[in-house]
Parts: structure tokens; C-alpha cells; sequence
């Protein structure tokens, strides 16, 4: 390895010195397949991550949530044997929102995507859906997440939000654009968090009786109507009711005035995802409604407030990996990466046995092989600690191919994702700015981005100029005479 002039090598290196083979793409079969769990630099990169803040979360810090239940309204066996989507299935539910970016004590209307964490206590198991308010994310490798974080946190030095790092990072990963689009324009503001759309983001698998595997995105479109706020209304809210959007939710509930959200899904046929003209695990993209239009599920009502919010809502622990049968996960790199971060994240935060705390604990009986470890509270007796056993205590063992597998086959790469016929970074990014806003959202995004670019420096300001430009040649040409006029 070469070095640069600060005397550090060129390049980065895992903890141990060794040479880092990338920072931006996990080690996967072939350029579409699965990302493998040797890939050791990505797997030090999440724990590392996972563990830089004492105890709060580090993205989604600030937040709070409401329990209620989802009823299943529709008839969905044809696609999914999943208990809790047969309907007239009625199942306990928790919903927790949050920002990403701000800590503990930041505003709740800071311009930043909102989470959407919901827990599912269903009769085969608990089923968390991890998503946000938009439909899409800033990349599709999760080697880049640590990285995103980062950039949207403080500076080293001063300790300080800072508009140049943000922008940085964004105009370095063009994969950011659709997304950043979605943030800078009104839905980056929302108005409570009963007036937003919750998105699974993710695609998934969905596997029926008869072993038919279907892939879903899952959309929850609030009954309360989509409504925002301007820039200034939430700098002032942020100023003079930095939990708006808590007392918000909890007031409304305690009043009586329940939230609800009905669950649709764009489903797509298994073969249908190898040919569709945009990958359709990429996570930066969406699915045309014109393509797979939306298909009803159920409702989630939010009926109960908690009673104690360090129990039952900081202590409240979501991770993808948490799949009942009928469901399965799907080549998408940032979800294989989350599958095995978010547990992990959980196990440092909250401890070893998070999951028998109550909040966390399914409504049926559990019986594992994982025994000890910190706060282990849930008493096993004398059964037996291993398997298989002689002594009468079951195990499974199932073996051969599994319902909600898909094929790969490829060798071991660091690639991007292989490109679809119409996959580009900036494209769908455009397609919300052209067809989508109307004259007076695109003023608005136009006004908003070019006053979040105050106080950039270069050489980042005239990338940012370029990024919207490619997003749309009119659009970044404004921006950059706002800019440069001001």
C-alpha cells in the first residue's frame, strides 16, 4: 500500500491493520446473489457501527410509539400461508415512528425520513416489518450505511451538524437521489405522524400452501390523509414544541381519536423479477403502481397508549430478521445486511435476552437452544441445553430445499448490483420531479435544497449543482442561480 502525504496508508484496513478489500460493496454470490456472512469487513463494519453509542440508538434515536392491532380484511392465501394475512385474523401490534438522524433530544420536525417500526405479536411468532415513511432509501449496499450515518451526525472537531458532509456523501453515492428528492420536497416535513404513509421499502417474499413464492412491497396508506408542513412552521414547532409529534400521537389516542392505516401490497409474479426494467431489489427504486398496482390487506388501528415508555417503547426492539412462515426475505443487499444488524444492534443496546423482555416477548411459547448470557430471566428448568438429545426435548431438523430460498449462482464478487433495462441512479429521481410534483412542490424543493446548500463549501457545492442537475437540467440550474444569487 502506498502512502499519502498524512503518512497513513492509502486505503482503509479492518481494526486489525489488514487491508480493506472495499467500503462499498459486500462480498456476494455473483453480483446479484446473497451477501455471505465470511465477508468479515462488512460484518466488523456493522458490529463496530452497532456499538458507537451508550445506550440510545444510533440512528433512530428519537421517537415513540402506540400499540393497536391489524386486522386482516382480505383474502390473501393465494399468495401467503402467513397466519397473521388469512382473513379475519386479528393481531396484536406495535408501531414506533422516529427520525434517523437526530439524537435522543432532537426536534421531532427536523426535515429527515421518518421510521416506521412495526412489531407483529402473531400466533406463529413475532413478525417485524422495519420501514419508513418513504418507499425507498439513500443506497442498496450495506456497506455504505455506517458511512451514511456518519455524514448526517456530527463533525469530529466541533461537534457540529454539518451541510458540507452531508452533501458529501450524497453527491459521492448518486444512488441517494430518488430519495433525497423524496426528503427535500414536502414529505420530508410531515405534519404528525398520523397524517404519513408507512412503507415496508424493502421487496420481500410471500410463499402460499401450495409453495407458489410471489415478491411484495408492503405500503400502509394512513386513513388521516398525507399532510405536511412548511419549512418555517417546523422551525418553529421545533423551537417552541421540540415533541410535537409525540404529544401528537399520545393525545389523540388518549382522546380516543384512533389512527388507522390500511395495508396494500404491489405483489410480483417470481419469474416477472428477473426481466422487470428496473432491478426490483434495488432499494433506491420503486415498483410502477402502473405495473403492480396496490392490493389491499387489512387495517392497523393504533388503540393504546403505553403506560411506560422506557418498558414498552425505548426498550422496544425491532429487527428484520424476525419472519413468520409464508414470508422470506429477498436478494436485497440491504435487507440481508439488516437481517443480521439489527439483532445485533439490539443485543448491545438493550442485552443479550432483549427478546424476553415484555415488549419484546412473543405471545407464544418459545422454545430455543440459545440459553444464558446477561439478564437471562426466562427459566429453562433442567431440559436440555443441547441438541439433538435423548431426553425427549424436541428439535428441529429439517433438511433440503426451502420454501422461500431463490436461486444463485455465481462467484464470490464486489460488485454492484447488475444494471435492468432501465436502472440509472438518477431516473426515478427525475420521474418524481417531472410527473409527480406539481409547479408549486417543485418551487418548494428548489427553495429548500438551495437553502439546505448554505454554508457548503467546494469542491462539494458544485457537485451538489451537478447531482440535481442530473436529477432534472432545469431543476439543478435553479437551485444553482438561487444559490449563487443569494
Amino acid at each position: 500500500m502506498a502512502e499519502n502525504t498524512s503518512g497513513h496508508a492509502t486505503g482503509s484496513t479492518t481494526q486489525a491493520g489488514i487491508p480493506a478489500v472495499s467500503d462499498r460493496n459486500s462480498l456476494t454470490v455473483g453480483a446479484d446473489g446473497p451477501i455471505v456472512l465470511h465477508d468479515h469487513h462488512l460484518v466488523e463494519t456493522l458490529q463496530h457501527f452497532n456499538r458507537m453509542n451508550v445506550p440510545e440508538r444510533r440512528p433512530h434515536a428519537k421517537g415513540a410509539g402506540a400499540f393497536g392491532e391489524f386486522v386482516a380484511t382480505e383474502d390473501m392465501s393465494k399468495y401467503t400461508k402467513a397466519a397473521l394475512f388469512q382473513k379475519g385474523a386479528t393481531t396484536e401490534t406495535l408501531l414506533r415512528f422516529s427520525t434517523v438522524a437526530g439524537e435522543i433530544g432532537s426536534p421531532d420536525t427536523w426535515r429527515d425520513v421518518r421510521g416506521f417500526a412495526l412489531k407483529f405479536y402473531t400466533s406463529e411468532g413475532n413478525f417485524d416489518l422495519v420501514g419508513n415513511n418513504t418507499p425507498v432509501f439513500f443506497l442498496r449496499d450495506p456497506m455504505k450505511f455506517p458511512h451514511f450515518i456518519r455524514s448526517q451526525k456530527r463533525l469530529p472537531d466541533s461537534g457540529l451538524r454539518d451541510a458540507t458532509m452531508q452533501w458529501d456523501f450524497w453527491t459521492h453515492n448518486p444512488e441517494s437521489a430518488h430519495q433525497v428528492t423524496y426528503l427535500m420536497g414536502e414529505r420530508g416535513l410531515p405534519k404528525t405522524w398520523r397524517e404519513m404513509n408507512g412503507y415496508g421499502s424493502h421487496t420481500y417474499m410471500w410463499v402460499n400452501e401450495a409453495g407458489e413464492k410471489f415478491w411484495v412491497k408492503y405500503h400502509f396508506m394512513s386513513q388521516q390523509g398525507v399532510h405536511n408542513i412548511s419549512g418555517a412552521e417546523a422551525d418553529a414547532l421545533a423551537g417552541t414544541d421540540a415533541e410535537h409529534h409525540r404529544r401528537d400521537l399520545f393525545d389523540s389516542i388518549k382522546e380516543g381519536n384512533f389512527p388507522k392505516w390500511d395495508l396494500h401490497v404491489q405483489i410480483m409474479p417470481y419469474e416477472e423479477a428477473k426481466t422487470y426494467r428496473f432491478n426490483p431489489f434495488d432499494l433506491t427504486k420503486v415498483w410502477s403502481l402502473k405495473d403492480y398496482p396496490r392490493t389491499k390487506v387489512g387495517t392497523l388501528t393504533l388503540n393504546r397508549n403505553p403506560e411506560n415508555f422506557f418498558a414498552e417503547i425505548e426498550q422496544a426492539a425491532f429487527s428484520p430478521a424476525n419472519m413468520v412462515p409464508g414470508m422470506g426475505m429477498s436478494p436485497d443487499k440491504m435487507l440481508l445486511g439488516r437481517n443480521f444488524a439489527y439483532a445485533d444492534a439490539q443485543r448491545y443496546r438493550i442485552g443479550t435476552n432483549f427478546q424476553q423482555l415484555p415488549v419484546n416477548k412473543p405471545k407464544v411459547p418459545v422454545h430455543t437452544y440459545s440459553f444464558e448470557g446477561n439478564m437471562w430471566v426466562e427459566s429453562t428448568g433442567a431440559r436440555s441445553y443441547y441438541a439433538p438429545n435423548s431426553f425427549g426435548d424436541s428439535w428441529s431438523d429439517e433438511t433440503g430445499p426451502v420454501d422461500n430460498s431463490w436461486e444463485s449462482d455465481g462467484d464470490l464478487v464486489r460488485s454492484a448490483y447488475t444494471l435492468h433495462a432501465e436502472d440509472d441512479d438518477f431516473g426515478q429521481a427525475g420521474t418524481l420531479v417531472r410527473d409527480v410534483y406539481n409547479d408549486a412542490q417543485r418551487a418548494e424543493l428548489a427553495d429548500t435544497v438551495a437553502g439546505a446548500l448554505s454554508g457548503v463549501i467546494e469542491p462539494v457545492l458544485s457537485n451538489a449543482f451537478q447531482y440535481w442537475k442530473n436529477v432534472d437540467a432545469d431543476l439543478g440550474a435553479t437551485i444553482e442561480a438561487k444559490v449563487k444569487g443569494a
